[in-house]
């Protein structure tokens, strides 16, 4: 029988032994609760401990669970997905041994939460003649290309235009991502951008932000929205775990899947 350890979620500040639920991670319906340590406490679930599955379904009970956590505490660091400890003692000495570093983690993102944001042009024939505009360079190797009749050399120079056009789209894109982003410096406290996907995706940005400003962040996707209305798409989530802004790893390796 294979043995079980104990899947990490989170860090909370708790004296207190908390119950989530049977929402543990790995579909077998294991209950949530916590360890602590003077205070502080991690949240944890039953997983066996040498088999775990990187799946969509797994990364997105880990973030359920943070949520469901989030709900009840101001304070949740999160911890990296994929953490299992072998017992319980380790967990304790985890936090023992870190104590201090923990507590200021706890109390540096207090009542702190992320949203996402995502971008994307509506209509790609616009951006990239807005391209060619902004770049003459650009322009007059087209034209170049347009009077070759060597089909080799007409090849090469439709290969540089490519990567011409490709680096214009991306300075475009990060261009606009950050003159977005500068529209909410009032409100959050920091924010990270991500990689993008796609032609049209121009911005998948994180924000923090302090809970109770989530009103003017609404606020300020309304204006958003009205400006950009005929240009671009927004798609925004959240609160969630401010997983873009902390990257914890708390175990050993010989912990860590």
């Amino acid at each position: 029988m294979q043995k079980d350890g104990k899947y990490v979620y989170c860090i909370i500040a708790t004296s207190y032994e908390c119950n989530f639920g049977p929402i543990g991670i790995g579909g077998r319906g294991d209950l949530v609760s916590t360890i602590g340590f003077q205070g502080l406490s991690m949240v944890v679930s039953d997983h066996p401990l040498n088999h775990f599955v990187l799946n969509p379904e797994n990364i997105l009970a880990h973030q359920k669970v943070i949520e469901a956590v989030m709900s009840q505490f101001d304070s949740v660091i999160p911890v990296r997905f994929g953490t299992v400890a072998a017992t319980p003692d380790e967990i304790r000495n985890l936090l023992d041994r870190r104590y201090s570093e923990l507590l200021e983690l706890l109390e540096r993102f207090e009542n702190k939460v992320e949203y996402n944001l995502k971008a994307s042009w509506r209509k790609m024939g616009v951006i990239y003649k807005e391209i060619d505009k902004e770049n003459p360079g650009l322009k007059k190797l087209r034209s170049k290309i347009e009077l070759l009749t060597d089909e080799e050399k007409r090849k090469l120079l439709i290969v540089e235009a490519g990567h011409l056009i490709e680096e214009a789209l991306q300075k475009k894109k990060e261009f606009e991502a950050e003159d977005i982003a500068t529209s909410f410096r009032k409100t959050v406290v920091a924010y990270k951008h991500n990689k993008t996907t796609g032609e049209a995706m121009f911005m998948n940005t994180a924000f923090l932000f302090n809970k109770g400003r989530e009103v003017e962040f609404d606020n300020i996707m309304t204006d958003l929205g009205e400006r950009f209305k005929e240009r671009s798409d927004f798609y925004y989530t959240g609160p969630l775990p401010i997983f873009n802004f902390i990257d914890l790893r708390i175990l050993p390796e010989k912990w860590e899947l």
